[in-house]
């Protein structure tokens, strides 16, 4: 569904992202790993189309993307939830969901759908559906955020450490919610730092150091790594 092509990317004359390939099928959750600074969220980003792409090819569903427009990209099928979660604190749950149809507009009885399904993974977004964004707790706004990409239908849903600074149970919970859209067929690419949780729900895994994958596996070799349980697992 995703492929990235000798992908380079970053910010002025910097390259932050250097001749990066790597794919994600139909189905996968696919979860990259890497230290603070190694290119996980920039990768994620050049890929939404945030981030000006220097080399290499951006291809959703066979159709080359890079250089496209954000909203373009979003329109097409792929949509980013940032490490900053990037709500509208002052608007209501229901109209920061709102605003995520218009990625992909709907018809009333498909968006009262799209409604019913983010409600199903998230309750508590229901229950408090006129409460304003800003007043949300951290794990709450992060699946408001969650929930607000999934109303535009995504083809694949791209997530930038999703779990940051949120207390162990509501970390635990996300994950599980992540499993659930996993069991659904959503296709989802996973940058993480919880790198134990991320591995145990992906079915594979790509290695970032200095802006280049260094390894790539399934995940539970992943996980089973030398390599990863000394950098990452602290084993």
């Amino acid at each position: 569904m995703l492929r990235l092509v000798n992908l380079s990317a970053g910010y002025g004359k910097l390259n932050v992202i250097k001749s990066v390939s790597m794919s994600v099928k139909q189905g996968e959750v696919v979860v990259l790993v890497g230290g603070n600074g190694a290119g996980k969220s920039t990768l994620l980003r050049t890929a939404a189309g945030l981030v000006d792409i220097s080399e290499g090819r951006v291809l959703l569903n066979s159709k080359n993307i890079a250089g496209k427009p954000a909203e373009k990209i979003a329109k097409f099928g792929l949509v980013l939830v940032p490490e900053n979660r990037a709500l509208f604190p002052t608007m209501t749950i229901h109209e920061n969901l709102s605003v995520g149809i218009n990625a992909r507009p709907a018809s009333r009885s498909e968006t009262e759908s799209r409604f019913s399904m983010v409600y199903d993974l998230f309750p508590d977004l229901k229950t408090r559906g006129t409460s304003r964004a800003g007043e949300l707790s951290g794990g709450q706004q992060q699946m408001l955020a969650i929930g607000r990409a999934l109303m535009s239908k995504p083809d694949i849903l791209l997530l930038d450490e999703p779990s940051t600074g949120l207390a162990p149970l509501l970390v635990n919970e996300l994950f599980e919610k992540i499993a659930v859209l996993k069991s659904q067929g959503m296709t989802i690419l996973l940058a993480e730092q919880n790198v134990h949780k991320a591995l145990d729900i992906a079915d594979r895994g790509y290695v970032i150091e200095n802006g280049r994958i260094v390894l790539e596996d399934t995940g539970q070799a992943l996980k089973s790594s030398d390599k990863i349980q000394k950098a990452y697992l602290g084993v």
